[in-house]
């Protein structure tokens, strides 16, 4: 792998700019809320419209042979960021909502539902080495993934606030003592497990870091009731990953009143459809709808 100091960053801001310019981006436009619950704060994104998504999926339900066409096989050569290794190619998401979001996808057909594979981290690892960002893979449709085809996301932190854009980083700051010696932070109520990483990450130790992770992976797994006995996971899960910690999440549904969550609702970003949705949220309430569409304690 390359890892010549901050090249792939780099890449992504140029291929950003020049997939804005001919279309290719497709950016979503969102007003961010915050939402109170309990001690925990929660940024929720409202989305302006969503006729330019909206528009795709009735594009693509005019040919009744492309019910669900795959966009990573082929994929737009304009959102093409680099080849990362053998196995993977990095691009940019056409429908983002967060600034240079990017994808990790097999070159080759895989399956969401498939587990991840010591390849998976080595791109990974590829990423978050050079973009201080979180990583996350939705494993399967129940758990917030839109596309069939094996896709690992990353989306970068920004310089003001590093990882504290994430209010679920907040709350492992605050518990790291406790999480030396438990995997749960008991504030949750939902299954999750948590692992603190003690990484230099730097380029030599790329390798230990890989095996590291794929170990660790494995492990929460585990820890989370996952059993790793089957040819692909038996349960939908979320992971989230950052320099610093993993986060494993069974899940039981897609969704709870008609609001979807993903990996990213676990870190404490939300996205609502209308202003409607939202106000149903706060009902609700943001622990409880990662509870309901998690495996609650």
């Amino acid at each position: 792998m390359d890892f010549s100091s901050h090249s792939l960053w780099q890449q992504i801001v140029k291929t950003t700019g020049q997939a804005l310019k001919s279309g290719a981006l497709q950016p979503i436009s969102t007003q961010l809320q915050i939402l109170s619950d309990g001690e925990l704060q929660f940024y929720v994104r409202v989305l302006d419209n969503l006729v330019r998504k909206e528009a795709a999926k009735k594009s693509q339900k005019l040919n009744p042979d492309r019910v669900k066409p795959n966009p990573f096989l082929p994929y737009e050569e304009a959102l093409c960021v680099t080849h990362l290794s053998d196995t993977h190619v990095c691009l940019l998401n056409k429908f983002n909502v967060v600034d240079h979001h990017i994808l990790m996808v097999t070159r080759e057909y895989e399956s969401q539902d498939s587990w991840l594979t010591y390849a998976d981290f080595q791109a990974f690892v590829h990423c978050v080495m050079e973009v201080d960002g979180l990583g996350f893979y939705n494993g399967g449709q129940q758990a917030g993934a839109s596309q069939h085809h094996k896709h690992l996301q990353l989306v970068p932190f920004s310089e003001e606030r590093g990882m504290y854009d994430l209010p679920l980083a907040k709350l492992i700051q605050t518990q790291k003592d406790r999480l030396k010696d438990s995997k749960h932070l008991n504030i949750l109520p939902f299954h999750h497990g948590i692992q603190l990483l003690e990484h230099r990450w730097i380029q030599e130790a790329a390798l230990d870091i890989t095996n590291d992770l794929f170990k660790t992976y494995q492990q929460l797994m585990t820890v989370t009731g996952i059993s790793l006995d089957q040819p692909k996971p038996p349960v939908p899960y979320n992971l989230l990953l950052t320099r610093e910690w993993m986060m494993i999440v069974p899940r039981s549904q897609e969704s709870y009143q008609d609001i979807g969550v993903n990996s990213l609702g676990y870190s404490g970003w939300l996205l609502v459809k209308t202003v409607e949705e939202l106000k149903k949220l706060e009902e609700i309430g943001p622990l409880n709808l990662l509870k309901q569409v998690g495996k609650p304690l």
